[in-house]
């Protein structure tokens, strides 16, 4: 698996436009955490937690289809919602955190790598430098 250096990530995160006006960042756990406290750096929103799981470590599927492992614990009802993931490529995770937040006035995606409304890369996968 390929991987990319993280002054490299950080560089594309500091040369992302985000000219959107967000009520919130929500982080889908575990792959989500890190670039959501990168980003709350920057746009000083709160950060939420969705604890959605589908792959393990290596991408391998745990569950038939991504799972909701703990009840949402914060109101997200008519807010402006940035849904930050570390990758998305099949989209199945976002269509389950999506369907979850369906009374959010607006969800927009950020993804490190993959498919989403904001992308620092969109390419094959690869290691992320913060996971051992």
């Amino acid at each position: 698996m390929n991987s990319r250096t993280f002054p490299e990530i950080m560089q594309r995160f500091a040369e992302i436009k985000i000219d959107e006006a967000f009520d919130m960042i929500v982080a889908i756990a575990n792959g989500g955490l890190v670039p959501a406290g990168i980003l709350n750096q920057r746009l000083q929103l709160e950060v939420k937690v969705l604890r959605i799981n589908f792959k393990d470590e290596n991408q391998r599927p745990r569950y038939e289809s991504p799972k909701l492992l703990q009840p949402v614990d914060f109101d997200f009802k008519n807010k402006k919602i940035l849904l930050v993931d570390d990758r998305i490529k099949s989209g199945s995770t976002i269509v389950v955190a999506r369907e979850i937040l369906k009374d959010a006035k607006i969800i927009k995606t950020f993804a490190v790598n993959g498919n989403a409304d904001y992308a620092l890369f969109n390419e094959s996968c690869f290691r992320f430098p913060w996971m051992v």
